[in-house]
């Protein structure tokens, strides 16, 4: 499908489900808003959305009901003889890079004042702001001179008690008190410029969608060639020994974000846009 077509019928989606589910939507002025350029920190913002409800779904439903029902989750999950899946901060991870294939120039990555890795420690400018967020628990959008690039940081929250548990017994990891609800680390965004079309946004979404979508079939295809593997199809874990397809999974992570993207994209298209860079 090409990107004109796509535009159309997403737009055309944009219309439908606001009108349905959101109370009094306003009219969306398509001749006028696909003409302007928009600011990249709306759609970080929308972006980021997307992203904790994948984080959410995958740390809540996958990997700690998972684990109850018999499913191994590791950070070395690719390695020869370990019959595992990904742990939340390596499927983002593994998001991140299949976001660094597509063709846009979309950066994310997932960083921290106190990371197990250490090159996902947060230094210079990102770390000043990244203060300010355990401070305000504030998104910021700023840009960085020698890098090249506006960047949009969100804390990174502790959501649930086996994230806490898995980082204070790791032997690398540099604190080993975390407690629930604690900011943990940023998710971090970062793109060239500041203004871009409604076409690039669009393709920005979808490409994450895509990622996200790779990601998660590059697990359930790595568990499935193993033996003993869970039964893949429309159950959880929450069910048993199940795991969702790639479609089923989708299907969650769409029914519980895309009415908030399409309102989010009406509004920017409706609404002029102003830039509020708070970094330093």
């Amino acid at each position: 499908m090409n990107t004109k077509k796509f535009i159309l019928i997403f737009l055309s989606g944009v219309i439908v489900s606001v009108y349905l589910f959101v109370t009094a939507p306003v009219p969306l002025e398509t001749d006028r808003g696909l003409n302007k350029k928009i600011s990249i920190e709306k759609i970080f913002k929308i972006l980021n959305d997307e992203n904790k409800i994948v984080r959410s779904i995958y740390t809540k439903e996958i990997v700690i009901k998972g684990k109850k029902s018999g499913l191994k989750f590791d950070e070395n999950w690719q390695d020869e003889g370990i019959v595992a899946g990904p742990l939340p901060a390596q499927f983002l991870r593994e998001t991140a890079k299949n976001l660094e294939r597509r063709p846009v120039r979309l950066g994310l990555y997932l960083g921290s004042d106190y990371p197990i890795n250490e090159a996902n420690k947060l230094t210079g400018t990102q770390l000043v702001n990244f203060e300010n967020i355990k401070k305000t628990m504030d998104d910021r959008f700023f840009h960085v001179n020698d890098m090249g690039v506006y960047v949009y940081m969100s804390a990174d929250i502790a959501i649930a008690k086996a994230c806490v548990s898995c980082h204070n017994k790791h032997r690398q990891s540099p604190k080993n008190n975390w407690a629930l609800n604690d900011v943990m680390g940023a998710t971090t965004w970062t793109y060239p410029d500041e203004k871009i079309s409604i076409e690039d946004a669009l393709l920005m979404i979808s490409e994450f969608q895509l990622s996200v979508k790779t990601s998660y079939e590059r697990y359930i295809n790595h568990i499935a060639s193993k033996d003993s593997p869970p039964l893949i199809g429309k159950k959880w874990p929450v069910d048993g020994y199940y795991l969702p397809s790639s479609k089923e999974f989708m299907r969650q992570v769409t029914s519980k974000s895309s009415v908030n993207t399409m309102s989010s994209l009406v509004q920017i298209i409706n609404y002029s846009e102003t830039t509020n860079l708070k970094g330093l």
